[in-house]
């Protein structure tokens, strides 16, 4: 008989809470119109041992009978209980209560390791909402077991787990013939058992934990159990702290100790005054930066030891756009949807409904450089809901915009709050605080001064009314007076805070569950590199030809310059070897060689000295989710390539037209002088890609380009004799390189018969040597840059 879906048989008629103590079993039978649960014996008919039972409160719950089910109140009915009644980590609200029904889960207290499990089980119950689905695998007579977003066998012999990040096929199941089972993964974002990605097949052992996308799943000889859709996140901060060293040498705390129970579908705002830390604590919380001590706990697990799993299911905007300026709004979309999530998806589909979600259908064909400072942020926004994240993190995100605007956004997130996400965000504005479900006031040195409620901050910090308009003086509480002064009033609200009925109702001090699995936070790319490669292809060839003006420029520059050279020199010839040398000659033909190698040197190092750092937002974004470092410089070198290949060609032509050519006796003049130039090209590109990876900020480029190219002048051997250790040093300047190749085909020796210079030796030996030190350069330059870019790397 084939498998299905279904619960254990329940073998007795009457409703039941069934409650799980961390393995610890009582079961407790309803058999009145009205119960009591709790530890209080004097209160409670439904009521649990005294010892070991602390998480439930003495007054816990309150059960209403209503047709053949029961609703549930939190507390005795006026009171809220101590750690609450949760359901898909959301408290039940105490007035409404909720209305059981079979097999529904309500956890008591939130905390990852110290929490009671409820169950309530009515086998008459006419509706069934089992919060687990389980696949029977020993009935199953079909096999492989199919496990994707779109399963193709028959309902029996697969399980569907529907999110923008599972695959259509994501994993099969085999048995292995000795009662257990195989895990094949298929997928492109990976599958995870035990926190590890398994590559290709995996031996299962009872008790594994599977994670495919967003869900988890136990596997179990007899069956395969969903245990968790990942559709709420929650997440518990401990006791955080940051510590760094000034510019003195000396240890400064910018986190202390920070602890924090954020819920699903809570909008949280991290607020304070510049240098609190906010940021700093968001990144934190983000996983994206370093911890001198304390955890964060995503659904109970340590967020750092599980960063891999959680990778896909975290939304990140920072303050800088992650947007390209010269893509339109869904071609942003449509990039980062077939870079981020499987190629099976339907992206225009998934683009369709991003879209109609941040309100952007109709400026869908405006580049984004035209669009608004707020619709520039909903795209950041909807290149992250592409994932369908269920914790959502923004940095300013209402940085910069009119009041209007501000209003807007916050509405948006508010919006994505509600449909159940988690969002978290850094903000200075409290114009409309009030729709947050909980404020973070930080004051300087990154201590918490507050947490809940916007609505009671007010009362709090002791304002003069409810109104808020009063809300911004809170910022002038914490940071007026000296630092002293300031420092006094901080311990002051930090210290009035941990004795507040806020601090006791909305923060639980208690340490969550310690990963039982190794970390796994290699960055795995989800598609193949080079699918990923000819993907970032695309998208930098589309960003370099619209900007045609630089283009434009590019390919003229070179031949402008070589042809006001030859015009200069149109009496002479000082590349043709004459009847009878002169001896003006040969310092002539290192002079038009010189301005050869230079025009090539900068052309190559202006050209792309910006094209990492400039998009250094939107780099450090993809490579957190999946971008690969191979991929993403082999695209900027091979459209580089591309380029440099028509620079090539052009300038090539202008030499020809412009100089008559030597008779070389080592290959065609014209052959010889286009290799040489492609090759002093490359080496620049790639020494300019390696300059950009390593400087901070597009100015900062532009102002290192003139110290790289005066050494390239002085060392190259032209201007001045070079001996002893400059003639060494010039070994790693490309213009050494580059006019000693010009000099073996030119044959400059052979200019000046009474002496004659090694470097400019017209045998292939030399010419070899030089085509192959360019080519070396690079590949060190290349490599030099990868490095740097992954030196970048956050987790």
């Amino acid at each position: 008989m084939n498998g299905t879906f279904d619960q254990s048989t329940l073998i007795n008629p009457e409703p039941y809470l069934l409650l799980d103590n961390r393995g610890q079993l009582l079961r407790l039978f309803l058999t009145k119109d009205s119960h009591r649960l709790g530890r209080g014996q004097e209160w409670a008919d439904l009521a649990a041992p005294e010892v070991g039972w602390e998480v439930l409160s003495r007054r816990q719950a309150i059960l209403q009978k209503e047709d053949h089910d029961y609703r549930i109140y939190d507390g005795d009915g006026e009171h809220c209980s101590r750690n609450g009644l949760f359901v898909n980590r959301q408290r039940i609200d105490l007035a409404q209560g909720l209305l059981l029904k079979n097999g529904m889960q309500i956890e008591i207290g939130q905390s990852p390791t110290n929490r009671i499990l409820l169950t309530y089980c009515n086998p008459l119950s006419s509706l069934v909402m089992p919060s687990k689905r389980r696949l029977d695998l020993k009935r199953l007579t079909e096999w492989p077991v199919e496990i994707g977003r779109s399963p193709t066998a028959n309902q029996y012999a697969s399980m569907q787990l529907d999110a923008p990040t599972v695959s259509r096929m994501h994993a099969l199941l085999y048995p292995d013939g000795k009662g257990g089972h195989i895990l094949e993964d298929r997928s492109t974002h990976g599958t995870f058992v035990n926190g590890k990605r398994i590559n290709r097949r995996f031996n299962l052992t009872p008790g594994s934990t599977l994670q495919i996308g967003p869900f988890s799943l136990i596997y179990r000889r007899e069956a395969l159990e969903l245990v968790d859709a990942g559709n709420q996140i929650r997440l518990d901060v401990h006791r955080l702290y940051r510590k760094v060293l000034d510019q003195a040498g000396q240890e400064r705390t910018i986190l202390h100790d920070i602890s924090l129970v954020i819920e699903p579908g809570q909008l949280v705002a991290l607020i304070g005054g510049s240098g609190a830390g906010k940021s700093t604590l968001m990144k934190t919380l983000l996983g994206i930066e370093p911890t001198t001590s304390g955890k964060v706990f995503l659904n109970g697990d340590d967020l750092r030891q599980n960063w891999g799993i959680y990778r896909s299911q975290i939304g990140y905007v920072p303050q800088d756009d992650i947007v390209h300026l010269d893509l339109t709004v869904s071609e942003v979309l449509q990039y980062a949807c077939k870079l981020r999530l499987p190629p099976d998806i339907e992206v225009q589909s998934v683009v369709n409904a991003t879209l109609e979600q941040v309100k952007l259908t109709h400026v869908c064909d405006v580049f984004v450089r035209d669009l608004s400072g707020g619709q520039r942020k909903r795209v950041s926004i909807g290149v992250e809901l592409l994932a369908d994240p269920k914790l959502f993190f923004l940095d300013e995100p209402t940085s910069g915009l009119d009041p209007g605007l501000d209003k807007e956004m916050m509405r948006l997130l508010r919006n994505l709050a509600d449909q159940g996400r988690t969002v978290v965000l850094v903000t200075h504005a409290t114009a409309n605080i009030e729709v947050c479900d909980r404020i973070a006031f930080l004051g300087r040195g990154g201590k918490l001064c507050y947490f809940g409620p916007p609505q009671q901050a007010l009362a709090f910090f002791e304002m003069p009314s409810n109104d808020w308009k009063y809300f911004s003086d809170i910022y002038l509480k914490l940071e007026q007076g000296s630092r002293a002064e300031g420092k006094t009033k901080i311990n002051y609200w930090v210290q009035k805070y941990l004795e507040s009925p806020e601090y006791k109702t909305y923060i639980q001090l208690q340490a969550g569950k310690n990963s039982q699995f190794a970390p796994d936070a290699a960055i795995n790319t989800g598609i193949s590199p080079f699918r990923q490669w000819r993907l970032l292809n695309q998208r930098y060839w589309q960003l370099v030809g619209r900007d045609r003006s630089s283009l434009f420029f590019m390919f003229i520059s070179g031949p402008i310059a070589i042809t006001l050279t030859a015009w200069i020199l149109h009496s002479e010839t000082p590349l043709a070897k004459l009847s009878e040398s002169t001896t003006m000659q040969a310092p002539s033909a290192l002079k038009v060689l010189f301005v050869f190698s230079c025009i090539a040197i900068w052309l190559g190092l202006s050209s792309s000295v910006r094209e990492i750092v400039k998009e250094s937002a939107i780099y450090a974004r993809e490579r957190l989710i999946n971008l690969g470092l191979i991929p993403y410089l082999a695209s900027k070198v091979t459209v580089r390539s591309g380029l440099l290949l028509v620079q090539t060609i052009l300038i090539t032509l202008t030499i020809l037209f412009g100089f008559k050519s030597p008779e070389s006796d080592l290959l065609p003049w014209f052959l010889g002088a286009g290799i040489t130039v492609g090759l002093t090209l490359l080496a620049s590109v790639s020494l300019s890609l390696l300059i950009s990876a390593w400087v901070k900020n597009e100015n900062a480029a532009n102002n290192v380009l003139p110290l790289i190219m005066i050494p390239q002048i002085i060392l190259s051997g032209v201007l001045f004799e070079l001996k002893g250790f400059p003639a060494k040093l010039a070994w790693l300047m490309i213009s050494r390189w580059s006019i000693g190749a010009y000099g073996s085909l030119v044959d400059v020796n052979e200019m000046l018969p009474k002496s004659s210079n090694a470097v400019y030796a017209s045998t292939w030996q030399n010419l070899g040597t030089n085509w192959a030190a360019l080519g070396l350069h690079t590949l060190v330059y290349l490599a030099i840059a990868l490095w740097l870019q992954k030196r970048k790397d956050i987790v």
